[in-house]
């Protein structure tokens, strides 16, 4: 058993208005599961129970989409222009976006809920940003869980992560379809092509369509990139500028891709990396040294259930040590 603070929201009570689609409980539910420390993870752990597969009776039915790319290549712009097109089609949008930490603080600038533009009192549309911790990866340590509790309740949910390289690759495995972005003229490609990044995205966007022909040269660049590698990942142009181009074509793009993908499969998948990675955090290498390596620990995880919750993985793992 847990127990909370009486001025504190029941967790699994929270967990139940998210799978009823009660969007008003988002926030407090985004509260108790950014809580770090040992004290704070059976309220999580009973929160996520409640959007567990086993508990809903299937997968979550929000889209969960990744949008990564370098600094200053347009992401906050293109998510306004997302979220207004979304919702035009009647769709609830969160978007968790991940700022990057101060090394020396940890603190974070938290600025992505300021660049984008929502519309005052929409109550179907949930902004929150979170700092990534110091944590490589371009995800900070409850993204993972926020992804899969928020997709209960709204029909997309945006995650928008810290740049993009190698270690900027997490979002490919908590994603259901990911969105790199390129901006025109800044050798993004080339960089893409060394760091391995051109085999993360499931659709690749060349942002500030409006450039003309350098937008066109770098669509053309990525098209030759793709198909050096034997992927057959589409490109799109588009412009956030008003009048906004090419952004309808995008979601439409992101719901076809999202049409075909096997869930259940790719969200196990995201679950059983989601609990590697928070039990590699917490325990470090002797910890996974302890249950028979790497290669044990994720044997271990394939062996549960595919809709098994996340932390009844994460529980499975240090009952193992």
């Amino acid at each position: 058993m847990h127990s909370t603070p009486a001025n504190t929201p029941d967790p699994a009570a929270l967990g139940r208005r998210l799978a009823a689609r009660d969007r008003t409980a988002a926030p407090a539910a985004l509260n108790v599961l950014e809580l770090t420390g040992e004290r704070h993870a059976p309220a999580a752990a009973a929160l996520l129970a409640e959007v567990a597969p086993d508990k809903l009776g299937g997968e979550a039915p929000g889209m969960i989409v990744g949008v990564t790319g370098p600094p200053g290549a347009g992401k906050s712009t293109l998510l306004s222009e997302l979220v207004a097109k979304w919702r035009e089609r009647g769709k609830s949008v969160a978007v968790l976006a991940i700022d990057p930490s101060s090394k020396r603080s940890g603190g974070s600038l938290l600025g992505d809920r300021a660049r984008i533009r929502v519309t005052p009192g929409d109550s179907d549309v949930l902004i929150r940003s979170t700092a990534t911790a110091t944590r490589l990866g371009g995800l900070a340590p409850a993204t993972r869980e926020a992804a899969f509790a928020m997709a209960a309740a709204f029909d997309v949910v945006i995650v928008e992560t810290v740049g993009v390289g190698q270690s900027e690759t997490d979002i490919a495995e908590l994603a259901d379809t990911t969105i790199v972005i390129v901006q025109p003229a800044s050798g993004d490609v080339l960089q893409f092509i060394k760091s391995g990044v051109m085999e993360v995205p499931d659709l690749l966007v060349v942002t500030k369509a409006d450039l003309g022909a350098p937008a066109m040269r770098a669509a053309r660049e990525l098209e030759a990139a793709v198909k050096s590698i034997g992927s057959n990942t589409p490109i799109l142009q588009v412009s956030s500028l008003p009048p906004s181009t090419g952004v309808d074509d995008l979601i439409d793009a992101v719901e076809t891709h999202h049409a075909k993908v096997d869930l259940p499969t790719r969200r196990a998948a995201a679950r059983r990396a989601a609990a590697l990675d928070a039990y590699a955090h917490e325990y470090g290498e002797s910890g996974l040294r302890a249950i028979g390596g790497r290669r044990a620990a994720e044997q271990l995880l394939l062996e549960n259930r595919p809709s098994t919750g996340l932390h009844t993985l994460l529980t499975a793992l240090e009952e193992a040590r």
